[in-house]
Formats: structure tokens, C-alpha cells, sequence
């Protein structure tokens, strides 16, 4: 590759929360139990002199190492980028290795961000790994293996599964009747969903907003991860927008006025998210913090699966 492929930061936007079953560190590299169109596969990847190394287990082994340059960013082209802000021209020249991956995982991607929709990220975290931990199935080779790193990561549900968890069991790990009814809708077309892997981040934008419960946000985390879409910047999200025009402009702003500023940068918006946070650029938080809500079983202590 003309460039160095950054482990961390790939891993890192798709592991959901620090204790997230299915993503884990492993010294300088980082293990993934994921579900391939080959069947499941636990992969282990770690950074080398000259790119990275990979080593996978299971049936979706050779589909997942096939897969490595996709997730390292081999397939997006940054080359049309051309920042107007200073601090977006300091983030290119100390980031030049800035890629962004693609899974080609659909519904991988949109169990979790269906989940994390309206609410604060621990709330979702939490609830996204007491249904893994219940409902997903332990990873293949090491991740069976007592005294391995990958000892007890577990597998996402497939959408079958998803599509059979009980309302009453949802609320009892955290997650409310609209995101789950949302979220076992998507289950009963995960095979249809697959197949937008295949389609333009476009096309997939109309599929994925085709369904009850998602829209304009869902779609573009789901096609940051499963396309590299470097254009599917997070509107509607309660941070980015304000983090966004700060870091551009000095004033907090709303996703409208984001939007306008944004524009010149059709393309590569999301490419423009990316690169200030990476470069730690959030405005100050001055304003009362989301707080969790109380009214599910699991928030109210009332759940046996603690």
C-alpha cells in the first residue's frame, strides 16, 4: 500500500464502547469476532513495518483476510479532497495516512446504530453487549481457548436471531420498543440488506432509509463502516454538527448551518468529521450532559442480566 494503514483508528470506529464482545486490543493489534457471507470468522490483525499482518479462524476466514485491504482503506481516494480551513490543512499534513475502510457488513453495521439511536453512548454501549452476550455466539479458535487474549468474545446475533428476541427481553437489557421495533424490522430483511454491500453508497441510502425507524443519521453510520462512504458525515447526531462548526468557524452552530459550511466539501464530508476528531477538535462543553433514562427494566435495576 502507498500508505500505512492506521490499525487503530479502522478498529477503533468499529468497536462499539470499550467493553464491546465483539472487538478487543491484543498488544499493538486488535481482534474482530465478526459474521461473514462465508460464516464466522475471528480475525486478528496487527500493524507491520510496511502495512499489516492478518491471521483469521473460522468458516469466514479466507473471505475476511480477502476483505483486509477493503477495511484498511485500499478502495477510497482522497486525492479530490481539497481543504479551505487551516485547521482541516494541519490535519491532512499530520495525518497523510488517513484512509476509510469499508466492511462491506450491512447488517453488522446497523444492529449496533439502530441501537445507539436518541441516546447517549453508555446507554447504548451497554444495551449493544447484553444482547451480544446473551444472544451471540462465542468466536471461532482462540476465542474458545481458556488463557487466550480472545478468550470469551462472542460473535454478533445474526438477523434471524435479532428478528426472534422478544419485546419484553429488549427492555430488559436496555433497549425501548421503538429502537427494538426497529431493529427486528431491519433483522427480517438482513438478507435483503446484504446485498446493498454491492450497491452505491447512494443506492444503499435509499435502501436503508427505505425502512420503518431509519433515517438520514442511521444510514450514514451505517455507510461510513460498510462503504467507506467518505461523504456519509453523522447529520442529526447531538454533537457533530456543534463539534464540526466550532472547529471551522469558532461558534457552535446547528446541523443546518453545518450542512451550509459543509458544502464545499460535498464528497468528503464525513472524511472532514473524521479528520477533527482525530485531531481532538470538540467545542467546550459548557451545557448540561444527556442524562440516561430510567424508565427500563435494566435502568431501574429490576433485570436479572447484570
Amino acid at each position: 500500500m502507498p500508505y500505512r494503514p492506521m490499525v487503530g483508528s479502522v478498529f477503533g470506529g468499529l468497536q462499539r464502547g470499550s467493553h464491546d464482545p465483539t472487538h478487543q486490543r491484543c498488544g499493538s493489534g486488535w481482534l474482530r469476532a465478526s459474521r461473514t457471507p462465508e460464516g464466522p470468522v475471528l480475525l486478528r490483525v496487527s500493524p507491520t513495518a510496511d502495512g499489516v499482518h492478518g491471521r483469521a479462524w473460522g468458516a469466514g476466514a479466507e473471505w475476511a483476510l480477502d476483505q483486509l485491504p477493503a477495511l484498511f482503506g485500499a478502495d477510497d481516494d482522497p486525492t479530490s479532497f481539497r481543504p479551505r480551513h487551516s485547521v482541516l490543512q494541519e490535519a491532512v499534513r499530520r495525518l497523510p495516512d488517513l484512509r476509510l475502510g469499508s466492511t462491506g457488513l450491512v447488517f453488522e453495521a446497523l444492529a449496533p446504530s439502530i441501537i445507539e439511536q436518541k441516546v447517549t453512548g453508555l446507554e447504548a454501549y451497554g444495551a449493544f453487549r447484553r444482547l451480544v452476550t446473551r444472544y451471540g455466539e462465542p468466536a471461532p479458535g482462540p476465542a474458545r481457548q481458556q488463557g487466550s487474549a480472545a478468550y470469551g468474545m462472542r460473535l454478533p446475533p445474526d438477523p434471524r436471531t435479532w428478528a426472534t428476541i422478544p419485546s419484553w427481553r429488549f427492555l430488559q437489557l436496555g433497549l425501548e420498543s421503538t429502537r427494538s421495533r426497529a431493529l427486528v424490522g431491519a433483522a427480517r430483511r438482513g438478507s435483503a440488506l446484504e446485498r446493498l454491500a454491492g450497491r452505491s453508497a447512494a443506492d444503499a441510502d435509499r435502501g436503508l432509509r427505505s425502512l420503518p425507524g431509519i433515517g438520514a443519521w442511521t444510514s450514514a453510520e451505517v455507510r461510513q463502516r460498510t462503504h467507506g462512504d467518505a461523504d456519509a458525515w453523522s447529520i442529526g447526531d447531538y454533537h457533530v454538527g456543534k463539534d464540526i462548526t466550532w472547529a471551522l468557524t469558532g461558534e457552535v452552530l446547528d446541523d443546518d448551518a453545518c450542512t451550509e459550511i459543509l458544502e464545499p466539501y460535498r464528497g468528503h464530508r464525513y472524511r472532514v468529521q473524521v479528520l477533527l476528531g482525530m485531531m481532538g477538535l470538540h467545542r467546550p462543553r459548557r451545557a448540561p450532559r444527556m442524562t440516561l433514562p430510567t424508565h427500563t427494566p435494566y435502568a431501574m435495576g429490576l433485570s436479572s442480566d447484570r
